[in-house]
């Protein structure tokens, strides 16, 4: 931390570095798609560079966050992403469980997708989840809790995770 107005003092390659997986994954639980998780990845890191400075790492990782939640987000809302039909992907998995849990959350709303990820993924606590998507912890307390019942019905129980 330098000492005037309390900045952090890390450069934008080490924010990259040290964030990109986590901006990638987020938007790729949000898009559902890895073409366009790429996209919004490459848009959050070029607004990166024309942000003025951060207080500290968790404000650094709040917003990164926030900004690609907005950037997947916006994907949706554009004219040419109405007007495209999306290829199918597939996506490797080691295990057979793997790919019914990725597939089980990837079918939840977005807003419980979205805790879920930032819970179990990115190992945020609900008061970090609630400063970062600007709701109350309750919310957060109670789409974790509804995203769980959805996942037990989807996964039929089978997994002692869930």
């Amino acid at each position: 931390m330098t000492e005037e107005g309390s900045r952090t003092d890390i450069s934008s390659d080490e924010i990259i570095r040290k964030y990109f997986n986590m901006v990638y994954r987020l938007a790729l639980s949000q898009s559902r798609n890895v073409s366009i998780a790429e996209d919004v990845t490459q848009d959050v890191f070029l607004r990166l560079l024309q942000h003025d400075g951060f207080e500290s790492d968790e404000h650094i990782k709040a917003w990164l966050i926030r900004v690609t939640i907005n950037c997947s987000r916006s994907v949706f809302k554009t004219a040419w992403f109405r007007k495209t039909v999306p290829l199918e992907e597939e996506i490797a998995f080691d295990t057979p469980e793997k790919s019914d849990v990725y597939f089980a959350v990837q079918s939840l709303p977005s807003n419980y997708r979205t805790v879920i990820h930032l819970f179990y993924y990115e190992d945020m606590s609900v008061k970090e989840i609630a400063e970062c998507l600007e709701i109350s912890e309750p919310t957060v307390k109670t789409r974790l809790h509804r995203a769980r019942k959805q996942l037990k019905t989807k996964l039929k129980g089978g997994y002692d995770f869930v």
